[in-house]
């Protein structure tokens, strides 16, 4: 990873370009805090109807716990376990968690099956949970609230039917508020973020504007982080300078 301290955004907030490769590969660490999750999950969201096992992992063993749509929640909730077995790379002045896990919330007609996942139409979000989860341990980087990450540089659409090629990190509105947070012991404590797909017009607004501007748009026309392909785009009619 480089960071020039004389690149940032309009917003003032520093850009990370990952310019010098990735660690190397190693053995993952180990499915430490797996039980503690799974119980997690489905003390706060459902039975755990399956989990997407990696049969090859590198660094951090990574895998994905779904919970199958309900009458009281229509939709599908996948949730990573493993990326917090260890700790992300957080600048000692910054007061932000060095333990995550990841999530996404699709709709009840999202296909999720090993047939459907041949297809990246159906697949992207289970690829982003585990690229992102193990992301920010093969970069020697963190993630927090806010942070965006595009789909490449430059960036390009997830799949063929939608134009979202990036992803923000918020706190997800569709879990219970004490789902979000899990401690394994006085020295740590996972929390668990949601990613939400960006527009390229969103992700440069955010990039001009800051997280809370774009949060206001969302929020003026009712976000929610379910992933919906055909989702208004909030920053549509803005061109130019912001």
């Amino acid at each position: 990873m480089s960071k020039d301290d004389n690149l940032v955004s309009m917003s003032g907030a520093p850009i990370f370009r990952y310019t010098d490769g990735a660690r190397e590969w190693e053995s993952p660490h180990g499915e430490e805090c797996i039980e503690q999750i799974s119980n997690h999950i489905e003390q706060y969201i459902g039975k755990i109807n399956s989990v997407f096992h990696e049969l090859v992992s590198d660094t951090v063993h990574i895998d994905v716990h779904h919970v199958m749509p309900t009458q009281d929640r229509p939709y599908h909730t996948l949730v990573t376990s493993g990326m917090s077995d260890l700790p992300m790379n957080v600048p000692e002045d910054v007061n932000s968690t060095r333990y995550m896990e990841l999530m996404v919330t699709l709709p009840g007609a999202w296909e999720l099956s090993e047939q459907s996942f041949k297809d990246e139409v159906w697949y992207w979000p289970v690829r982003q949970l585990k690229y992102l989860a193990r992301f920010a341990h093969k970069y020697n980087t963190w993630f927090a609230w806010g942070h965006t990450i595009p789909n490449g540089d430059p960036a390009e659409p997830y799949a063929d039917n939608t134009m979202m090629s990036g992803i923000i990190i918020l706190p997800s509105l569709n879990v219970p508020e004490e789902f979000r947070s899990l401690k394994i012991n006085d020295t740590k404590t996972i929390e668990f973020y949601s990613l939400v797909p960006l527009y390229p017009e969103e992700m440069n607004f955010k990039l001009n504007k800051g997280s809370d501007a774009l949060l206001d748009k969302f929020d003026k026309y009712g976000f929610s982080d379910i992933i919906d392909i055909n989702r208004k785009n909030v920053c549509k009619k803005i061109l130019g300078l912001f």
